[in-house]
């Protein structure tokens, strides 16, 4: 029998209302397995009026109460790291490794929502004038969503909810339809980290669900990471409703490879960057630009290397990718290689036709490497989400730069080079959020921020480390004028020495 995911309001499992459900594969076999609950607008507005009346509480709460559950979290999400790889590779697909690293990219958050107690120390300004203080301090928004993809279960949430009730707001979380297990067991872990009930709601569903958390007038922000024209929509949408927004887009990260790199590290970096989780990342290395003469060996490795990848179930410990999401995501994807020739690429690899015996069922691609691909081929337009890398030529350092600043995209970029001065001069000048210096995939670490430029990031926050902490907060200055005791009234006694 199938199982059935349902809502997390008000702290306990709610059963869906709606009538309306959405399969839940496993992407290794192809089977239906779960299918989940999909919000109605009135399952909606329960998330959101248990999350305000929750806030009512859970807004003034002590700094101290609020880190001490967030510990307990951290030990129980650290305890049943496994049980959540489990749940994602089952709906997802990525091999359990992938997953077990989502869930540590996750807790890094959680160990930076403990410490908020630094974030949100205010300012104090003293005798700005005669007997004049100022002071700042940062306060919750209230009720705050967030609305997250596929290809993380775990660990996009994680980038922000556990900033959002660190800061004293309450969250609805709507995750992704096609993988929502994983969220429902963090919720059951919060609810056991003794986290009070509406402190954190989890609604499942489609458009209408997150069209209803755009508009309603008691949801004060909006937190999105997905494809750009989705994160473009999200902003529009809420910020014409008054609501602060962070929309996290599409990305076709570039990385250059100078002729002075070390070309071995480069292949190495260029196939786990490029195939890891299957290319379903935001921050995947899609497009390599080799300058110079050394593009023929570069791509002689990155081909020795991608040809020796394990494809297999995520839950084989031998296996090193796992298939895609859905069969819909599998067969777009293989359109941008057997499409590619025609365009004036050349095919190194073709994955398209590759299967798993014994799951012949189940969403499977290989490694496909695209050669000397023209800017003007969709497989280098367009956001792939695959295991498909594309690699560029181009003469010299300063052509590579100018292709990629001409991208629309500016998530993530990367560059391999044994000079610094070429280093140095590369992450001043390439228009991207996140530079990597002989680092492929340069996804900062918990306490800096992340997000990218350009159609990559709607609003003007990034997410979590500084920018999380100022996102769910808001300022407020507090000017003081206070008489001296002295000045105290006649017959009032403070024990102060009269100035007349």
């Amino acid at each position: 029998m199938t199982k059935t995911v349902h809502h997390w309001i008000g702290g306990k499992a709610v059963e869906g209302a709606s009538g309306i459900y959405g399969p839940v594969t496993d992407p290794a076999t192809g089977a239906v397995t779960t299918q989940v609950a999909f919000a109605n607008v009135d399952e909606v507005d329960a998330a959101v009026a248990a999350a305000r009346e929750a806030f009512a509480t859970w807004g003034t709460s002590s700094l101290a109460k609020r880190t001490a559950i967030l510990f307990k979290f951290r030990a129980l999400l650290d305890a049943n790291r496994d049980a959540i790889a489990e749940r994602i590779v089952a709906e997802h697909g990525k091999v359990h490794s992938d997953a077990l690293g989502e869930v540590a990219r996750g807790l890094e958050i959680v160990d930076l929502a403990c410490g908020i107690t630094v974030q949100l120390k205010g300012e104090l300004s003293t005798e700005v004038a005669s007997r004049v203080d100022v002071s700042s301090i940062r306060q919750p928004l209230g009720v705050v969503a967030g609305i997250t993809p596929f290809n993380f279960p775990a660990m996009v949430p994680m980038w922000m909810f556990p900033l959002a009730i660190a800061c004293g707001n309450t969250f609805v979380l709507k995750p992704s339809e096609k993988d929502p297990s994983a969220s429902m067991k963090i919720a059951e872990l919060l609810a056991e980290a003794g986290l009070p009930d509406g402190v954190f709601n989890v609604v499942h569903g489609d458009k209408v669900a997150v069209d209803r958390l755009l508009e309603h007038p008691d949801v004060a922000a909006v937190s999105f990471v997905g494809s750009t024209p989705i994160a473009r929509h999200i902003h529009t949408t809420a910020s014409a409703h008054g609501k602060r927004v962070q929309a996290l887009g599409g990305a076709k990260n570039h990385m250059l490879v100078l002729p002075d790199a070390d070309l071995d590290a480069a292949a190495d970096a260029a196939v786990s960057a490029a195939y890891g989780s299957a290319g379903e990342r935001c921050m995947a290395i899609s497009a390599v630009v080799a300058v110079g003469s050394i593009a023929d060996e570069l791509v002689g490795k990155i081909k020795e290397r991608a040809e020796k990848i394990k494809i297999g179930p995520g839950s084989d410990p031998a296996s090193e990718m796992g298939p895609l999401i859905t069969a819909a995501h599998r067969d777009k994807v293989a359109s941008y290689v057997t499409g590619a020739a025609a365009e004036g690429c050349e095919v190194v690899l073709d994955g398209t036709g590759y299967t798993v015996e014994g799951h012949e069922n189940g969403h499977w691609i290989g490694l496909s490497l695209l050669d000397r691909v023209p800017t003007t081929a969709k497989a280098y337009r367009d956001e792939i989400f695959g295991p498909v890398l594309c690699v560029l030529r181009v003469d010299t350092y300063e052509e590579g730069v100018a292709l990629m600043n001409a991208s629309p995209f500016g998530n993530g970029t990367a560059i391999f080079t044994r000079d610094g001065g070429a280093a140095r001069r590369f992450q001043l000048e390439i228009e991207a959020g996140m530079v990597g210096v002989n680092v492929p995939i340069p996804v900062p670490v918990g306490y800096h921020s992340f997000g990218g430029w350009k159609d990559s990031l709607f609003g003007d926050h990034h997410i979590y480390g500084n920018d999380g902490t100022h996102f769910y907060t808001r300022g407020k200055v507090v000017t003081t004028r206070w008489p001296d005791p002295s000045d105290a009234p006649a017959g009032v006694d403070l024990g102060f020495p009269r100035n007349h």
